[in-house]
């Protein structure tokens, strides 16, 4: 029920969104290097070794992928939202290696309301993703449009 999402005004300053914990198999790896991103250190545990990588590596991409699942799962589907403009960065700090579990967070950095469509506000957000030795694989930064609760249109 559209009363049951999370709006514009539930994203508040400092709130924060707990993410996973999610595991990455070996087999999730190799797939998903297979079809999108087929180099060595992504498809075979020896070449993973043999890179500076230390093992058999998540793709970035599949890194991000996984974090995409996450945020979906925490929170996304439970907002209003109606997409976001992009990407402000997004850091790949470690290696996820296979048999590493990923957890972290999304806090809530900031909000303004988006004069050219006064219905949406703009949810700017921090994250980290962590693995169970808690370093730091990944850090992203991005704004979300949600609605606003209130269905009556604002004059600017």
């Amino acid at each position: 029920m559209e009363t049951e999402k999370l709006h514009y005004e539930d994203f508040t300053q400092g709130r924060s969104f707990a993410l996973g914990p999610r595991l990455v198999t070996a087999e999730e790896i190799i797939e998903f290097a297979t079809e999108f991103d087929p180099q060595p250190m992504h498809l075979s545990e020896d070449a993973g070794k043999a890179s500076i990588l230390g093992g058999l590596s998540a793709s970035g991409w599949h890194t991000s992928s996984l974090f995409m699942r996450l945020m979906i799962d925490a929170y996304v589907l439970k907002a209003a939202s109606e997409g976001a403009p992009g990407i402000e960065f997004m850091q790949w700090r470690r290696p996820v290696l296979a048999g590493d579990t990923l957890s972290g967070q999304s806090v809530v950095e900031e909000t303004r309301l988006m004069r050219s469509r006064p219905h949406l506000g703009i949810v700017t957000f921090g994250h980290e993703l962590h693995n169970q030795r808690g370093e730091t694989v990944l850090k992203a930064r991005n704004a979300v449009m949600v609605r606003r609760r209130e269905t009556t249109e604002v004059s600017a």
